[in-house]
């Protein structure tokens, strides 16, 4: 079932590896459920535990939306879950029309690729669905941040698009990951900082906390510093970075203390059931079970309860915590293989390779080619309104810079760049075939058939990417809802043809 190699590789004790994850799920169901009654309470808050019946957990999309990600790792493998795969689970298992998930799956029902699903029309993108289903990704990729990251900034590109959702989630999921073998908050907290944009709001904001704690600022002036800060945002007590900087601040300010991280998160109020969850799977992964105190274990119990799911799709969702750790350390050596990682399991004594939290820092910038990755399908696009097309040697990504939506008449631009994503040596130039194969009645393109060269993958960065090309696309004077292009994408020499279908909206409907 693991796999066991020689050499500088991190080896996490498989026990004490899933204990950590059955603590994470635990402490979800346990900060989801009491926050949950006061979700949306602009005020400040005074809990001090539950106020639930014991024995009753209420359901949480938070976890909910990870149980189908757990059916698309399965079912799809880990190696092919990309923002464009995932939008088809949404399609598939998630009920709820809410928010950003509601544009999200409009704009994917319209035609839209994710991520441009998650960028188009979307007031959302900054707000907290995405961060707050980060866990999934952490479990799978244990001491892997930048693992865990990418797919989280995969999976929230689909509803949050390259917003501040997405960045939270990039942030989060780095801290969940590390903290399976980091128990430092603070560097904890520096890891996920290092990989996010220094200038993104998220970083912003947790940097303010981090001063203010340092200065001695107490939690509620320093929860007042946060939301003065993010107080010009949308979606009110909807948003992530205030969100993500409560549940920093339950981490700072409860020092090391399960219940006290977990009220101070709380209490702060907003989006209540989403930082009460964080905290519980962040400390949950750094203590593990032992680190929960056994009142709140008792009192929520084992099962996990659904409310956003379809069940009526024969799809075997985990009834329990338990159930759900099984069957994520059975699939995280999988994982770790697909994304050639230097850790691994055992059953012999843990063993960490050099200073983790210095390794953890800043290695990787996961806005553009993932280098140390063997496929570029994992590429996390840089760009706004964008998705990726796999052609196997070579990713095309394809993105709309004017945006998605066009008037009757209109010329708007389509951008076609390419990577050269075959690593071993003699791949040499890619050459892509280019040609439009069908577009709606009436529409035109000024560039219907072109050839594109892409560099060698071996060379440094970006001479693996191909210049960008712009094409011009017209829409017919009468169409209703969409007027679509369809480009059919071929690696000269090989078999394997791909299409791109670039549909745009109608700006007038």
């Amino acid at each position: 079932m693991y796999r066991y190699l020689e050499g500088e590789y991190t080896k996490l004790n498989v026990k004490t590896y899933r204990d950590k994850v059955y603590a994470c799920w635990q402490g979800k169901n346990i900060g989801g459920t009491m926050g949950a009654p006061f979700e949306g309470v602009r005020e400040k808050l005074k809990l001090t535990g539950f106020t639930t019946a014991a024995g009753k957990i209420i359901p949480n999309d938070d976890l909910d939306l990870q149980l189908a990600w757990l059916q698309a790792a399965e079912f799809e493998g880990c190696k092919k879950l990309t923002a464009e795969k995932l939008g088809e689970y949404w399609l598939s298992l998630v009920i709820p029309y809410w928010a950003e998930y509601g544009v999200a799956k409009m704009n994917m029902e319209s035609g839209l690729y994710p991520s441009v699903s998650g960028d188009h029309a979307n007031d959302w993108k900054h707000s907290n669905g995405a961060w707050i289903r980060t866990e999934i990704w952490a479990t799978l990729a244990p001491a892997c941040p930048d693992v865990a990251l990418r797919y989280a900034m995969e999976d929230a590109k689909v509803d949050h698009g390259l917003g501040e959702g997405t960045y939270a989630a990039a942030f989060v999921a780095a801290i969940e990951s590390a903290a399976f073998v980091i128990s430092d908050v603070r560097k904890l907290i520096d890891i996920g900082l290092s990989k996010i944009p220094e200038n993104s709001r998220m970083a912003r904001t947790v940097r303010l906390i981090l001063k203010a704690f340092d200065d001695g600022k107490t939690p509620d002036e320093t929860r007042s510093m946060i939301l003065e800060e993010n107080s010009d945002i949308g979606d009110g007590w909807f948003q992530a970075p205030s969100n993500v900087g409560f549940v920093i601040l339950g981490l700072l300010y409860g020092k090391g203390d399960f219940k006290k991280s977990m009220l101070y998160a709380i209490n702060c109020g907003d989006d209540t059931d989403c930082t009460g969850a964080t905290i519980g799977s962040i400390m949950g992964i750094i203590k593990g079970t032992a680190g929960i105190p056994e009142d709140w274990k008792n009192h929520i119990g084992d099962a996990i309860v659904t409310c956003s799911l379809d069940v009526t799709k024969g799809v075997r969702y985990p009834k329990s915590c338990t159930e759900l750790t099984d069957r994520i350390v059975r699939l995280a050596p999988a994982m770790l293989i697909d994304n050639g990682v230097d850790v691994t399991f055992t059953e012999l004594e843990q063993v960490l390779v050099g200073d983790q939290y210095e390794k953890f820092l800043g290695k990787t910038d996961p806005f553009v080619l993932w280098q140390d990755q063997p496929v570029v399908r994992e590429v996390v696009n840089r760009e706004p309104n964008s998705f990726s097309v796999d052609l196997y040697g070579v990713t095309a990504i394809v993105s709309y810079p004017d945006g998605a939506d066009i008037k009757p008449g209109e010329t708007k631009r389509i951008r076609l760049k390419f990577v050269n994503n075959l690593k071993s040596a003699g791949t040499g130039v890619k050459i892509v075939d280019v040609r439009l194969l069908t577009a709606t009645e009436g529409a035109t393109v000024n560039k219907d058939k072109f050839t594109v060269f892409v560099r060698s993958y071996s060379a440094p960065h970006p001479e693996w990417v191909s210049d960008p090309i712009d094409i011009e696309v017209t829409a017919s004077e009468k169409f209703e809802e969409i007027t679509e292009f369809v480009f059919e994408l071929r690696i000269r020499g090989r078999y394997y043809r791909a299409l791109a279908p670039v549909e745009f909206l109608n700006q007038d409907r």
